[in-house]
């Protein structure tokens, strides 16, 4: 999902997106019906501003992540440290902090005494440059020592390996990054491996149960380049966990958004609107009558959505995953 995946390496990491993008933009998507190539979304950043930003005021994303972050998150990081006067934590695809610095404070309520190392790993030139402004004007935050890792989270395990490092991580967030990555089964794998005794690893993607879980299931092939982002859901990452018997907590994040003006021939927010649900750059003009019609029909199923007073309100709904240290 672009959520942060260009947010947080075009804007600023509020949900969806490249908080640890792999690859470049610039990938023309293989894609379509009748042969008809489609263009990703990230070619033209200002558009995909655009879009991404009507989607943030559309949809309640930002307050379901809130919400947790306040209410839920407090409860899992009681558990982490065991008394330690230091505690280190890494965030994988950071974007320009904004979130991090919600997940560090939560975490300085639990332990007040404790100092943290706090690892930040982010792509994005611009979006370390963010975050750095961000971070110099808060003085509060002088029991954090930030280090920064202009790298993409594959190339920070690299880098990780090559100088041999053996610092464990008491906390690891990965927060709407793993579509970026070519192999999330393998990038979970190795944060996890990081996590001291008590540790704990989170991870924020779409619910399967979504409607882009429904969106995906159904035009995986059509709507998703391998190259840019991986079609990837909480149900996803399940599986994978219960098939190498890996345990985990999970936590349903209800978000909804009205898409309503997709379903009006030209309506500019509607446009703008499918751009982001399909990641295709101006999608109702370039995909094949097939295919759109296919997309519409089944964004408006109640699969997907829910009509009602006069919206049409899309299944946006998140899930949470909290892993241990591996046993």
């Amino acid at each position: 999902m672009l959520w942060e995946c260009f947010s947080a390496a075009w804007t600023g990491k509020l949900v969806r997106g490249c908080r640890g993008l792999e690859t470049g933009a610039g990938v023309h998507l293989p894609i379509g019906i009748m042969g008809s190539p489609l263009k990703s979304l990230v070619h033209d950043d200002d558009r995909y501003q655009k879009s991404f930003h009507l989607f943030l005021e559309r949809s309640s994303e930002h307050q379901c992540m809130q919400d947790f972050i306040h209410n839920k998150l407090p409860d899992i990081l009681s558990s982490i440290g065991d008394g330690k006067s230091h505690l280190n934590v890494i965030g994988v695809g950071s974007g320009a902090g904004e979130i991090d610095l919600e997940l560090l404070n939560e975490l300085h309520k639990k332990h007040p005494e404790a100092m943290v190392d706090n690892e930040v790993v982010e792509p994005s030139s611009q979006q370390l440059h963010n975050y750095k402004v961000l971070v110099s004007q808060k003085p509060e935050l002088n029991y954090i020592k930030f280090t920064w890792n202009k790298m993409t989270a594959s190339e920070f395990e690299e880098h990780w390996k090559l100088r041999k490092v053996t610092k464990k991580a008491d906390f690891i967030h990965m927060i709407q990054m793993l579509y970026y990555v070519k192999d999330p089964g393998a990038t979970i794998s190795f944060f996890q491996s990081l996590l001291d005794t008590n540790g704990k690893l989170l991870i924020i993607l779409v619910s399967g149960e979504s409607g882009w879980g429904k969106l995906w299931l159904r035009y995986r092939k059509e709507l998703c380049n391998t190259d840019i982002s991986q079609c990837v859901t909480t149900g996803d990452i399940k599986s994978l966990l219960d098939s190498k018997g890996v345990s985990y907590q999970s936590f349903d994040l209800p978000s909804q958004m009205d898409i309503i003006e997709c379903f009006t021939e030209g309506d500019e927010k509607g446009e703008l609107l499918l751009d982001f649900l399909t990641e295709v750059l101006d999608f109702s003009k370039t995909a094949s009558p097939e295919l759109k019609a296919g997309v519409l029909e089944l964004l408006r199923h109640p699969d997907c959505s829910v009509e009602t007073e006069g919206k049409v309100v899309f299944n946006n709904n998140l899930g949470v995953i909290v892993i241990n240290k591996p046993t």
